[in-house]
Protein backbone atom coordinates (compact mmCIF):
# COMPACT_ATOMS: atom_id res chain seq x y z
CA UNK A 1 0.00 0.00 0.00
CA UNK A 2 1.18 3.69 -0.95
CA UNK A 3 -0.50 6.68 0.42
CA UNK A 4 -0.48 9.02 -1.72
CA UNK A 5 -2.83 12.73 -1.74
CA UNK A 6 -2.58 13.60 -5.31
CA UNK A 7 -5.62 16.10 -6.05
CA UNK A 8 -5.79 16.67 -2.39
CA UNK A 9 -5.23 20.34 -0.51
CA UNK A 10 -3.74 20.50 2.67
CA UNK A 11 -3.27 23.35 5.16
CA UNK A 12 -0.46 22.69 7.73
CA UNK A 13 0.15 25.28 10.71
CA UNK A 14 3.08 26.36 12.17
CA UNK A 15 4.94 25.12 8.92
CA UNK A 16 8.04 27.06 9.03
CA UNK A 17 10.28 25.31 10.30
CA UNK A 18 10.54 21.95 12.52
CA UNK A 19 7.20 19.29 12.58
CA UNK A 20 5.46 21.67 10.77
CA UNK A 21 7.81 22.27 7.95
CA UNK A 22 8.27 18.14 7.93
CA UNK A 23 4.80 17.58 7.46
CA UNK A 24 4.16 20.04 4.84
CA UNK A 25 7.15 18.91 2.33
CA UNK A 26 6.21 15.42 2.75
CA UNK A 27 2.66 16.12 2.56
CA UNK A 28 3.67 17.81 -1.21
CA UNK A 29 6.37 14.88 -2.18
CA UNK A 30 2.53 12.46 -1.59
CA UNK A 31 0.90 14.72 -4.43
CA UNK A 32 -0.69 17.30 -2.09
CA UNK A 33 -1.08 20.85 -2.80
CA UNK A 34 -0.05 22.74 0.59
CA UNK A 35 -0.81 25.62 1.78
CA UNK A 36 2.20 26.65 4.47
CA UNK A 37 0.95 28.91 7.40
CA UNK A 38 3.49 30.38 9.43
CA UNK A 39 3.18 33.87 11.52
CA UNK A 40 6.72 33.54 11.62
CA UNK A 41 7.48 34.56 15.39
CA UNK A 42 9.96 33.69 17.89
CA UNK A 43 9.41 30.21 20.16
CA UNK A 44 7.64 32.36 22.67
CA UNK A 45 5.00 33.99 20.27
CA UNK A 46 6.14 37.43 19.68
CA UNK A 47 7.11 39.19 16.33
CA UNK A 48 6.19 37.94 12.95
CA UNK A 49 8.11 37.38 9.67
CA UNK A 50 6.85 35.86 6.47
CA UNK A 51 10.01 34.13 5.53
CA UNK A 52 10.07 30.95 6.94
CA UNK A 53 6.39 29.95 5.49
CA UNK A 54 7.36 31.30 2.48
CA UNK A 55 11.02 29.40 2.11
CA UNK A 56 8.87 26.29 2.79
CA UNK A 57 6.26 27.17 0.09
CA UNK A 58 9.85 27.67 -2.52
CA UNK A 59 11.32 24.77 -1.77
CA UNK A 60 7.88 22.71 -2.25
CA UNK A 61 7.24 24.33 -6.03
CA UNK A 62 11.12 24.01 -6.99
CA UNK A 63 10.70 20.34 -6.32
CA UNK A 64 8.02 20.11 -8.60
CA UNK A 65 4.80 20.95 -6.13
CA UNK A 66 2.14 23.15 -5.61
CA UNK A 67 2.34 25.52 -2.44
CA UNK A 68 1.49 28.90 -1.09
CA UNK A 69 2.26 30.73 1.58
CA UNK A 70 0.46 32.38 4.34
CA UNK A 71 1.23 34.52 7.45
CA UNK A 72 -1.75 34.11 8.99
CA UNK A 73 -2.21 34.27 12.65
CA UNK A 74 -4.08 31.29 13.99
CA UNK A 75 -5.35 33.10 16.78
CA UNK A 76 -7.46 35.85 14.32
CA UNK A 77 -10.73 33.59 13.12
CA UNK A 78 -10.97 36.30 10.35
CA UNK A 79 -7.72 35.94 9.45
CA UNK A 80 -7.89 32.51 9.30
CA UNK A 81 -11.34 32.07 7.29
CA UNK A 82 -9.80 34.32 5.03
CA UNK A 83 -6.72 31.99 4.59
CA UNK A 84 -9.16 28.64 4.53
CA UNK A 85 -11.21 30.91 1.45
CA UNK A 86 -8.09 31.36 -0.57
CA UNK A 87 -7.01 28.13 -0.75
CA UNK A 88 -10.70 26.93 -1.98
CA UNK A 89 -10.53 29.73 -4.19
CA UNK A 90 -7.28 28.66 -5.84
CA UNK A 91 -7.74 24.95 -5.84
CA UNK A 92 -11.49 24.25 -4.86
CA UNK A 93 -11.38 22.21 -1.82
CA UNK A 94 -9.97 21.60 1.50
CA UNK A 95 -9.19 17.63 2.72
CA UNK A 96 -6.96 17.83 5.34
CA UNK A 97 -5.93 20.01 8.22
CA UNK A 98 -2.52 19.39 10.28
CA UNK A 99 -3.09 21.90 13.62
CA UNK A 100 0.38 21.73 14.62
CA UNK A 101 1.38 26.11 15.15
CA UNK A 102 1.89 26.57 19.08
CA UNK A 103 4.70 28.53 21.34
CA UNK A 104 6.17 27.80 24.61
CA UNK A 105 6.30 30.31 27.52
CA UNK A 106 6.97 27.81 30.18
CA UNK A 107 7.26 28.92 33.78
CA UNK A 108 6.12 27.03 37.44
CA UNK A 109 2.97 28.22 37.89
CA UNK A 110 3.70 29.74 40.73
CA UNK A 111 5.89 32.24 38.58
CA UNK A 112 3.57 32.54 35.46
CA UNK A 113 2.19 35.54 34.79
CA UNK A 114 -1.88 34.91 33.46
CA UNK A 115 -1.22 36.25 30.34
CA UNK A 116 1.07 33.87 29.60
CA UNK A 117 -0.94 31.38 30.44
CA UNK A 118 -3.27 32.63 28.40
CA UNK A 119 -1.70 33.06 25.85
CA UNK A 120 -0.43 29.70 25.29
CA UNK A 121 -4.00 28.45 25.54
CA UNK A 122 -4.99 30.79 22.81
CA UNK A 123 -2.11 29.61 20.03
CA UNK A 124 -2.37 26.02 20.78
CA UNK A 125 -6.15 25.53 21.70
CA UNK A 126 -7.93 28.26 20.05
CA UNK A 127 -5.77 28.27 16.68
CA UNK A 128 -6.90 24.99 16.61
CA UNK A 129 -10.31 25.60 17.18
CA UNK A 130 -10.25 28.57 14.66
CA UNK A 131 -8.48 26.52 11.65
CA UNK A 132 -10.90 23.82 12.05
CA UNK A 133 -13.77 25.62 12.43
CA UNK A 134 -13.09 27.58 9.04
CA UNK A 135 -12.58 24.04 6.76
CA UNK A 136 -15.66 22.40 9.17
CA UNK A 137 -18.43 23.50 6.31
CA UNK A 138 -16.25 22.78 3.44
CA UNK A 139 -15.37 19.28 4.94
CA UNK A 140 -18.97 18.77 5.49
CA UNK A 141 -20.28 19.63 2.02
CA UNK A 142 -17.83 17.43 0.36
CA UNK A 143 -18.42 14.47 2.70
CA UNK A 144 -14.63 14.37 3.29
CA UNK A 145 -11.83 15.49 5.67
CA UNK A 146 -8.60 14.59 7.52
CA UNK A 147 -8.00 17.06 10.60
CA UNK A 148 -5.06 16.62 13.27
CA UNK A 149 -4.66 17.90 16.85
CA UNK A 150 -0.91 18.11 18.03
CA UNK A 151 -0.97 17.12 21.49
CA UNK A 152 1.74 16.42 23.85
CA UNK A 153 2.69 14.14 26.49
CA UNK A 154 3.20 17.60 28.63
CA UNK A 155 -0.66 17.59 28.81
CA UNK A 156 -1.06 13.96 28.63
CA UNK A 157 1.46 13.04 31.60
CA UNK A 158 2.24 16.59 33.15
CA UNK A 159 5.66 18.36 32.65
CA UNK A 160 6.78 20.61 35.17
CA UNK A 161 6.83 24.14 34.39
CA UNK A 162 4.38 23.65 31.85
CA UNK A 163 0.38 24.13 32.95
CA UNK A 164 -0.24 26.39 30.39
CA UNK A 165 1.32 24.07 27.45
CA UNK A 166 0.03 21.03 29.27
CA UNK A 167 -3.58 22.18 29.96
CA UNK A 168 -3.79 23.35 26.29
CA UNK A 169 -2.56 20.75 24.72
CA UNK A 170 -4.94 18.10 26.72
CA UNK A 171 -8.09 20.15 25.40
CA UNK A 172 -7.15 19.43 22.35
CA UNK A 173 -7.70 15.87 23.16
CA UNK A 174 -11.20 17.17 24.05
CA UNK A 175 -11.94 18.86 21.18
CA UNK A 176 -10.82 15.59 18.91
CA UNK A 177 -13.32 13.30 21.13
CA UNK A 178 -16.21 15.22 20.25
CA UNK A 179 -15.51 16.59 16.53
CA UNK A 180 -14.92 12.83 15.60
CA UNK A 181 -18.65 12.35 16.72
CA UNK A 182 -19.91 15.00 14.84
CA UNK A 183 -18.08 14.54 12.05
CA UNK A 184 -17.90 11.01 11.25
CA UNK A 185 -21.14 10.97 8.86
CA UNK A 186 -19.77 13.65 7.02
CA UNK A 187 -16.70 11.53 6.19
CA UNK A 188 -14.53 13.69 8.44
CA UNK A 189 -11.92 11.76 10.82
CA UNK A 190 -10.17 13.85 13.74
CA UNK A 191 -6.76 11.89 15.38
CA UNK A 192 -4.20 13.86 17.50
CA UNK A 193 -0.37 13.52 17.39
CA UNK A 194 1.85 13.76 20.37
CA UNK A 195 5.15 13.91 18.97
CA UNK A 196 8.51 14.44 20.61
CA UNK A 197 11.66 15.53 18.15
CA UNK A 198 14.30 17.44 17.94
CA UNK A 199 13.23 21.24 17.11
CA UNK A 200 13.37 24.49 18.55
CA UNK A 201 10.91 23.84 20.61
CA UNK A 202 12.70 21.28 22.21
CA UNK A 203 16.96 22.41 21.78
CA UNK A 204 17.05 24.02 25.12
CA UNK A 205 15.61 20.91 26.76
CA UNK A 206 17.65 18.20 24.84
CA UNK A 207 21.55 18.34 25.55
CA UNK A 208 22.85 15.18 24.00
CA UNK A 209 23.23 15.64 20.91
CA UNK A 210 23.11 12.15 20.20
CA UNK A 211 19.46 12.28 21.70
CA UNK A 212 18.88 15.20 19.53
CA UNK A 213 20.17 12.98 15.93
CA UNK A 214 17.46 10.24 16.96
CA UNK A 215 14.77 12.24 17.12
CA UNK A 216 14.37 13.64 13.45
CA UNK A 217 10.90 15.61 12.63
CA UNK A 218 10.77 12.92 9.82
CA UNK A 219 10.01 9.92 11.82
CA UNK A 220 7.43 11.70 13.49
CA UNK A 221 5.84 13.09 10.09
CA UNK A 222 5.42 9.09 9.40
CA UNK A 223 2.36 9.04 11.90
CA UNK A 224 0.75 12.41 10.45
CA UNK A 225 0.85 10.78 7.34
CA UNK A 226 -0.86 8.19 8.71
CA UNK A 227 -3.46 10.06 10.41
CA UNK A 228 -4.22 12.21 7.69
CA UNK A 229 -4.83 9.08 4.97
CA UNK A 230 -8.07 8.12 3.48
CA UNK A 231 -7.77 4.55 5.74
CA UNK A 232 -6.92 6.84 8.47
CA UNK A 233 -8.47 6.04 11.89
CA UNK A 234 -11.08 8.00 14.13
CA UNK A 235 -10.33 9.25 17.15
CA UNK A 236 -6.54 8.00 18.01
CA UNK A 237 -4.03 9.70 20.43
CA UNK A 238 -0.54 8.65 18.16
CA UNK A 239 2.02 9.22 19.94
CA UNK A 240 5.38 9.05 17.73
CA UNK A 241 9.15 9.93 18.36
CA UNK A 242 12.56 8.32 17.49
CA UNK A 243 11.25 6.04 15.11
CA UNK A 244 8.92 4.88 18.04
CA UNK A 245 4.70 5.04 17.68
CA UNK A 246 2.46 4.22 20.76
CA UNK A 247 -1.24 4.54 21.20
CA UNK A 248 -2.51 6.68 24.24
CA UNK A 249 -5.69 5.49 25.78
CA UNK A 250 -7.84 7.39 28.25
CA UNK A 251 -9.83 4.24 29.47
CA UNK A 252 -12.42 4.06 32.86
CA UNK A 253 -12.01 1.35 35.41
CA UNK A 254 -15.93 -0.70 36.27
CA UNK A 255 -15.89 0.91 39.54
CA UNK A 256 -18.34 0.58 42.54
CA UNK A 257 -21.86 1.54 43.51
CA UNK A 258 -22.53 2.73 46.74
CA UNK A 259 -25.75 2.48 48.14
CA UNK A 260 -27.59 5.42 48.89
CA UNK A 261 -26.67 5.34 52.66
CA UNK A 262 -23.19 4.80 52.15
CA UNK A 263 -22.40 7.52 49.75
CA UNK A 264 -20.18 9.52 51.66
CA UNK A 265 -16.78 11.06 51.27
CA UNK A 266 -14.96 8.67 53.74
CA UNK A 267 -16.32 5.33 51.76
CA UNK A 268 -15.12 7.15 48.63
CA UNK A 269 -12.01 7.78 50.22
CA UNK A 270 -11.82 4.41 51.62
CA UNK A 271 -12.72 2.40 48.51
CA UNK A 272 -10.09 4.17 46.28
CA UNK A 273 -7.83 1.01 45.77
CA UNK A 274 -10.89 -1.03 44.85
CA UNK A 275 -12.43 2.09 42.29
CA UNK A 276 -8.94 1.85 40.87
CA UNK A 277 -8.98 -1.86 40.12
CA UNK A 278 -8.20 -2.54 36.17
CA UNK A 279 -10.08 -5.49 35.76
CA UNK A 280 -12.91 -4.54 33.18
CA UNK A 281 -11.43 -1.07 32.16
CA UNK A 282 -12.43 -0.06 29.28
CA UNK A 283 -12.42 2.68 27.00
CA UNK A 284 -15.12 4.44 26.78
CA UNK A 285 -16.80 6.56 23.28
CA UNK A 286 -18.51 9.65 24.60
CA UNK A 287 -19.42 11.14 27.72
CA UNK A 288 -22.84 9.09 28.13
CA UNK A 289 -21.07 6.02 28.42
CA UNK A 290 -20.52 7.06 31.55
CA UNK A 291 -23.66 7.87 32.24
CA UNK A 292 -25.06 4.65 31.24
CA UNK A 293 -22.76 2.38 33.07
CA UNK A 294 -23.23 3.78 36.52
CA UNK A 295 -27.13 4.21 35.94
CA UNK A 296 -26.91 0.74 35.07
CA UNK A 297 -25.10 -0.12 38.32
CA UNK A 298 -27.21 1.72 40.31
CA UNK A 299 -30.37 0.18 38.49
CA UNK A 300 -28.64 -3.61 38.81
CA UNK A 301 -27.88 -2.82 42.76
CA UNK A 302 -31.29 -1.26 43.19
CA UNK A 303 -33.02 -4.35 41.41
CA UNK A 304 -34.99 -1.65 38.91
CA UNK A 305 -35.65 -2.67 35.22
CA UNK A 306 -34.45 -0.70 32.88
CA UNK A 307 -35.84 0.26 29.52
Amino acid sequence: MTIRFDSQVAIVTGAGNGLGRSHALELARRGARVLVNDLGGARDGTGASPGAAEEVAAEIVAAGGEAFASGTNVCDFAQVQDMVAEAIGKWGRVDILVNNAGILRDKSFANMEIEDFRKVIDVHLMGAVNCTKAVWSPMRDQAYGRVVMTTSSSGLYGNFGQSNYGAAKTALVGLMNTLCLEGEKYGIRINCLSPTAATRMTEDLIQDPRVLDLMRPESVTAGLVALVAAEAPNRTILCAGAGGFARTRIVETEGIYLAPDEQSGENVLQSLKQIGDETGQQELVGGFSQTFKFVQKAAEALEIEMA
